[in-house]
């Protein structure tokens, strides 16, 4: 089972495998702070895209669609993700504040559909 948390969440033992999928590190934690298995910041969008988008609502389809074309351009960081989710439980970490409209919640689709072809 794949799950989104954000980061400044309390940590569950249900959590699995916990990965951050941002590129930056999140404001205002320490990374001594953070219950982390990885921190897998490569398969973050592009710079130059998370700034285009900058967590405003209108421009989510379009981020959306862009975010998973990269997808498709960074198969080793999925298929290690998708290993990990075979094994155990895994949770997707972000800090974006909007739960729905982020890197992670795209992330997620795609790999839940890659695990079900």
């Amino acid at each position: 089972m794949i799950r989104l948390k954000r980061i400044y969440e309390q940590p569950s033992d249900h959590d699995g495998f916990r990965v951050l999928v941002d590129r930056l590190w999140p404001r205002g934690l320490r990374k001594n702070e953070v219950r982390l298995d990885l921190w897998l910041k490569e398969i973050a969008p592009r710079d130059e895209l998370r700034k285009w988008f900058s967590h405003d609502p209108e421009k989510w389809g379009e981020f959306r669609k862009c975010y998973l074309e990269e997808l498709e351009l960074k198969e080793e960081y999925v298929q290690k993700l998708m290993d990990k989710a075979k094994e155990t439980d895994l949770t997707l970490l972000y800090a974006a504040k909007n739960e729905d409209l982020n890197n992670a919640a795209v992330l997620k689709e795609y790999l839940d559909s890659r695990l079900k072809r």
